[in-house]
């Protein structure tokens, strides 16, 4: 890996693997969650506040940033670090998955992507070279080859285009990458044909990239496919580099994901679902605008130590929800956030310890690991 990267596995159980991923912003301890900063911004909540909750990374988005404020703007204003004012490490999505669920705005062709701006409708152009192009100007510690990512269920023969797209695209997206500052990750297509999965990461790491991820899972496909799909590839992916889960999940997707070797994810849920009331607890999820929950003196997880945890009541909670009041989506994802951060902990020292296998069968048992539903 260029200049100031690195990734060192330090502990493994089974197929799970303990490491740290070295950045110029500071480490990253794997297996990691990376709360998802689409516009430059944690939803609701500050870089401190995110920085409470034991989060090392963020994830931002291109194709977002591309269109506000832009990328010669985040350059002026010092770049992507100073303009969010997150001191940590940043990963930058390509845009190709925001490009893609555009249906009916966009025109794909080998070379990229034309499509009308969910803004104001104007036509824009998104090529591998722009996307590379803006990412370095961004100025994200870890950036991503522009891909293209088909929904599921989809026919073999258009999964089989949008990997060579890919791999095409991922030839231009290395030769356009100018920052030894930044790591480039290659990005694996090929639905949950593992066949074709294979093609494509062989002919990524014959290009040569700094990290690999999953892209194009959890887009519509069975869960039950998509983990055993990860069981029987994620195996094959290249041994020293951080293998990227894109997307995904639930607590449960997370524990499966890292028992098959995953190394990072992000995910919007932590935060989507705090915004509506879904509470991420031990006990399992709660939906803090029931009823139930008007007169209750309790905090939302009596084994969290998080800021909402510490001082705020369900009740009060449940309050400032109804109300409308920003505050409680706040806190809410405040908690959500640390949540996940605590099970990435739990996880990375039940690898050093040897007891993760003992660790994820309780856990899988538990309501934690359960989707959301009606409380008894």
């Amino acid at each position: 890996m260029p200049g100031a990267f690195s990734f060192e596995i330090q502990s493994r159980e089974g197929a799970a693997r303990r490491g740290v991923l070295s950045t110029p912003h500071g480490p990253i301890d794997t297996p990691a969650f990376m709360p998802v900063g689409t516009r430059a911004t944690v939803k609701g909540l500050t870089p401190e506040q995110v920085k409470q909750t034991g989060t090392q990374a963020v994830l931002a988005n291109t194709y977002h940033l591309m269109l506000r404020p832009g990328a010669d703007n985040v350059a002026e204003l010092g770049g992507l670090h100073r303009f969010m004012a997150w001191d940590g490490p940043i990963l930058t999505d390509s845009g190709g998955y925001q490009v893609f669920s555009l249906a009916d705005r966009r025109e794909v062709d080998d070379d990229g992507v034309s499509f009308r701006s969910h803004i104001d409708g104007a036509a824009v152009r998104l090529t591998p070279e722009s996307s590379i192009r803006i990412q370095n100007q961004l100025g994200a510690d870890i950036i991503m080859a522009f891909d293209e990512c088909p929904p599921l269920p989809a026919e073999p023969r258009a999964l089989e285009k949008a990997v060579e797209r890919t791999v095409a695209w991922a030839r231009l997206s290395r030769a356009t990458h100018r920052r030894e500052d930044q790591a480039l990750y290659g990005i694996v297509q090929g639905g949950l044909d593992v066949g074709l999965r294979r093609r494509c990461l062989d002919e990524l790491v014959e290009i040569g990239f700094d990290g690999y991820a999953l892209g194009g899972l959890s887009v519509g496909e069975p869960v039950d496919e998509m983990l055993a799909l990860l069981r029987e590839f994620v195996s094959h992916m290249p041994e020293r580099r951080p293998r990227y889960l894109m997307g995904v999940g639930t607590p449960a997707d997370l524990i499966a994901a890292v028992a098959a070797g995953v190394d990072q994810f992000d995910c919007v849920l932590p935060t989507r679902n705090g915004r509506k009331g879904y509470a991420f607890t031990s006990g399992g999820v709660l939906r803090m605008r029931n009823a139930r929950h008007r007169a209750s003196t309790e905090p939302l997880d009596a084994r969290c130590d998080c800021e909402t945890c510490r001082n705020f009541s369900r009740g009060y909670l449940r309050h400032l929800l109804v109300c409308g009041e920003a505050l409680g989506a706040t806190l809410v994802s405040l908690h959500n956030v640390r949540f996940y951060q605590s099970l990435m902990r739990q996880m990375r020292e039940r690898i050093e310890r040897g007891t993760f296998g003992t660790w994820r069968g309780e856990m899988e048992n538990s309501r934690v690991c359960r989707v959301i539903e009606e409380e008894p």
